[in-house]
């Protein structure tokens, strides 16, 4: 008999432990996750504070390619001017090309299996040959080409794997700048990372060149110097500038590049100028340069020799270009908020139209451009170019590459994605190398908006966010606040992409509204345009402008990987009578809340709903409500919409059993 109780005290407890509630309110609801205290640099508002500062870097950049050998020749001169408080020893610089050499961390840590940000096969990075400084301006003659190089006031300098150390040898005061100078080559390769590369076409290659000139790394107020090397899936961190850069390629090719084109006259044909006029004026896109015409010589000055094509792009982070003696090219304008105009391009070759494909490009530029313009900030750059290449998708400012054999849907999503990244983070400047999700999910949630906006809903499919729940949540998935090379490889999209736009999707539908949420968001943006916001600016800045405490979702959905699982546990009738109402009891039984709207159909075919917030998880993991029924309930259902990503839908509708009077009722 002993032996028999012990046993079902046991049973008993292992079943309360198997039954062990995982919803905790204290932890859900702690008051001190978010607790940033503000600084002179930055304010507990998430503002910029009184005294924020950030490094500037001024390129001028001349390079070379030599098609035959595959090779980019260049020199890059940088003005780096430090706002800091601090007294720089040393500068770094990014050397991102040198990912693609076979002995770099980036090689070295890519999977037997390869991978889009992976490289297994070429062995490139670049070749560095003067690096030279000057505090004076003057420009070392060897850059000039005489053999003779200035006085330098750098002591030497290091390079390991993709960073740069310059040591100076007498430190870089506040207020001062220096002249950097560096000459350098590298090999291109076929396929690099998915951000730049060539594509082979029946009318030539088409390159498209990023990451090709030495760049400074960002100092700034919360790390100091960022030198996290580059292994392929981080992206990049920059501080902002002006840029000048010279490209020089065979005269029989078109070069498109970021920013604003200064020597039409001497690339162009005359045609090619008048129609790039006429195209400035209308809202269809102009042909530049047809198909047929690709063939034709007089559609370039000439073709033998070389051209230098010059471009200026002013307060960026960063440029990029493409080349290729196949392009088509077609551009029309994009009207702006302000009244001012700017250019959409697309370059692509012959085998990308057609099939409703790359010739409807300039549409999708044009479309996305102006939404997000008019939702988020005004686009900030003159042009803004499409490339079809062996790039599957990567964005670059003013400039972004997509897949060649992209068309109809596919190329709207991919097009609309990169150019949306002109937003974040080409004008709101994070981090990329360790906030991903700042960026892309960002990104993703504006693109939901853009999708449905475009052209009445041409590609857009209403989304039940629901169904993500097991994609959100795989056993081994990673929270979004990992930097992208810890995150999972196959857990990539889920963590940077689509569960960080879903939680904003979330927030703006489900938590603040759509007009708060909108006025704040554009809120945080204005704030930090052409600035270095971290992820507690972000949430600061949000809870500042929408006046709600955010501190549950930020912990649970960004910093945490908790499930949501909310589920109507039952209903008694008022007094026993369906005509006194009903109490509804509602229980929360993942780890993260979230606010409640419930559907309750009755028995006469009436639908209501009920709108509860996140606050009636604060003491707990059930919550109890009178609904005001005068006659039976039918259905009882959590997020009828399907708007959260909810890990157990049996347990989302209850339908009470028939009800039956009574003598007592």
């Amino acid at each position: 008999m002993q032996k028999t109780i012990i046993a079902c005290l046991l049973l008993i407890a292992v079943n309360a432990f198997s039954q062990e509630k995982k919803y905790n309110h204290r932890e859900a609801f702690a008051p001190l996750t978010n607790y940033q205290p503000g600084n002179p640099y930055r304010t507990g508002a998430g503002t910029p504070g009184p005294l924020y500062w950030q490094n500037r870097a001024d390129y001028i950049i001349k390079a070379k390619l030599d098609e035959g050998n595959q090779i980019l020749t260049g020199n890059v001169e940088i003005t780096y001017t430090n706002n800091s408080p601090d007294a720089l020893p040393f500068v770094w610089l990014q050397l991102d090309q040198n990912q693609f050499n076979q002995t770099s961390r980036g090689s070295k840590t890519t999977a037997v299996t390869g991978g889009r940000f992976g490289n297994l096969d070429f062995n490139g990075g670049l070749e560095v040959g003067k690096v030279l400084v000057e505090k004076n301006g003057k420009r070392p003659h060897i850059m000039a080409g005489n053999g003779n190089a200035a006085k330098s006031i750098y002591g030497n300098h290091i390079i390991d794997d993709t960073r740069m150390q310059i040591r100076l040898t007498e430190p870089l005061k506040t207020g001062q700048s220096i002249q950097i100078w560096i000459s350098y080559s590298f090999k291109i390769p076929k396929y690099g990372s998915d951000r730049m590369g060539m594509q082979e076409t029946a009318k030539g290659i088409v390159y498209e060149m990023a990451q090709w000139y030495p760049r400074m790394s960002v100092y700034d107020d919360i790390e100091g110097w960022n030198t996290l090397p580059y292994l392929g899936a981080g992206e990049f961190y920059l501080d902002y500038g002006d840029f000048k850069y010279e490209i020089t390629v065979p005269a029989n090719q078109i070069v498109a590049g970021s920013g604003e084109l200064t020597n039409a006259k001497e690339v162009l044909t005359d045609l090619q100028i008048n129609r790039l006029k006429a195209a400035a004026s209308s809202d269809k896109a102009v042909v530049i340069r047809s198909a047929d015409e690709v063939s034709m010589a007089d559609s370039r000055p000439r073709q033998d020799g070389f051209l230098t094509w010059k471009f200026q792009c002013n307060q960026t982070r960063d440029v990029a270009w493409s080349s290729s003696k196949a392009f088509i090219w077609d551009a029309a304008k994009i009207n702006l908020p302000s009244g001012k105009t700017a250019l959409a391009m697309s370059f692509y070759p012959e085998e990308s139209k057609g099939g409703n494909g790359w010739e409807r490009s300039t549409e999708y530029v044009k479309a996305c451009i102006e939404f997000y313009s008019k939702y988020v900030f005004e686009y900030s750059y003159p042009t803004a170019s499409n490339i079809a290449g062996v790039v599957g998708g990567m964005e670059y400012p003013g400039i972004v590459f997509c897949d060649f054999k992209s068309k109809g849907e596919d190329l709207w999503g991919v097009t609309d994605h990169e150019f949306g990244h002109n937003w974040f983070p080409m004008i709101v400047g994070s981090n990329e190398r360790k906030y991903a999700w700042m960026d892309e999910g960002f990104n993703t949630f504006i693109n939901t908006l853009s999708t449905k906006s475009f052209n009445n809903g041409e590609y857009y499919h209403k989304e039940n966010v629901r169904q993500f729940g097991p994609y959100f949540f795989m056993p081994n998935s990673d929270p979004i606040m990992n930097i992208p090379e810890v995150i999972q490889s196959g857990n990539l999209g889920a963590a940077a992409y689509l569960k960080p736009g879903a939680g904003l999707t979330m927030l703006r539908e489900q938590v603040i509204g759509e007009e708060r949420f909108d006025y704040a968001f554009r809120e945080y943006v204005k704030r930090w345009a052409f600035k270095h916001p971290t992820p507690f600016d972000f949430f600061h800045s949000m809870e500042d402008a929408t006046g709600e405490d955010l501190n549950w979702f930020w912990k649970g959905w960004i910093m945490e990987n908790w499930k949501i699982d909310q589920g109507v546990r039952g209903l008694d009738y008022v007094d026993g009578s369906p005509s006194n109402g009903a109490i509804i009891q509602l229980e929360n039984m993942e780890k993260m809340p979230m606010p409640v709207t419930i559907e309750i159909k009755t028995s006469d075919g009436k639908k209501s709903r009920v709108q509860l917030p996140v606050e009636i998880w604060q003491r707990g993991d059930t919550w109890k409500f009178k609904f005001n029924s005068t006659t039976t309930i039918e259905s009882v259902e959590i997020d009828p919409d399907k708007k959260l990503p909810d890990m157990n839908s049996k347990n989302n509708i209850f339908k009470p059993k028939a009800f039956v009077a009574t003598e007592n009722n």
